[in-house]
């Protein structure tokens, strides 16, 4: 035989035999990779099992349910007085609506005036939003007694209430520009800032808040937890 050709023949087995060797050892390493991929989701789940019975996490849960219910108790409380919508009330009833409630919206309208039913579309907005707040309006034509009574000399006038007591009023449009295209968000934010409603959350930011709980407490728990034995 010759001995280049057994010489080439011998020099390609061992290539093959280094190549053979080298595929086994990287499917090895998968193998491996793979066991270790396994076993560590294992232990996660058994460690989010055992943070399922964390007595903080129980806690946070059992307090959001409670002020879930308190909230919903509220709620009910003040639909049973007016709130949550932009109610008509006449001249009779207008002393028993406004010292019933804490924080009352009252506006002084006339059904004529193309201002008025400008304001009204953007009270009927926010009374629904701000329920913790009541929203009425009543006819400055069939309210003489106490036009001049809270010296009602523009229209529209929004007389705001707390506590039975006129605290402040928005008159024409003058704190919203003076034009007639302003926002509901406009407006809402001049109450908020004369305190008669509140600045509201959605629903999304607060799920947020409270999930962001959960994560700290989860990560508080298992932080003990990679301190024990």
């Amino acid at each position: 035989m010759n001995p280049d050709a057994v010489k080439s023949t011998l020099t390609n087995l061992a290539f093959g035999n280094v190549i053979a060797a080298a595929a086994r050892n990287y499917q090895k390493e998968l193998l491996s990779e793979e066991k270790a991929a396994q076993s560590s989701s294992i232990n996660e789940e058994v460690d989010l099992d055992d943070l399922m019975d964390d007595p903080e996490l129980e806690k946070l849960h059992a307090d959001r349910i409670a002020a879930f219910k308190k909230e919903a108790e509220k709620r009910e409380a003040w639909k049973k007085k007016g709130h949550g919508e932009f109610r008509e009330v006449t001249e009779g009833d207008f002393l028993g609506e406004v010292t019933g409630s804490e924080k009352v919206i009252c506006h002084f309208y006339h059904k004529e005036f193309y201002r008025c039913k400008i304001m009204d579309k953007h009270l009927k907005s926010l009374s629904t939003k701000h329920i913790d707040s009541k929203f009425i309006r009543l006819d400055a034509e069939n309210a003489p007694f106490f036009v001049t009574k809270l010296a009602i000399k523009t229209l529209p006038c929004v007389i705001l209430f707390r506590q039975g007591v006129a605290v402040d009023r928005l008159v024409g449009f003058q704190d919203l520009g003076a034009k007639d295209d302003f926002t509901t968000r406009a407006l809402e934010v001049l109450l908020i800032k004369k305190g008669i409603i509140a600045e509201k959350k959605d629903v999304d930011e607060e799920d947020q808040e409270y999930d962001e709980s959960k994560r700290r407490s989860v990560r508080s728990s298992a932080a003990a937890d990679s301190d024990s034995e």
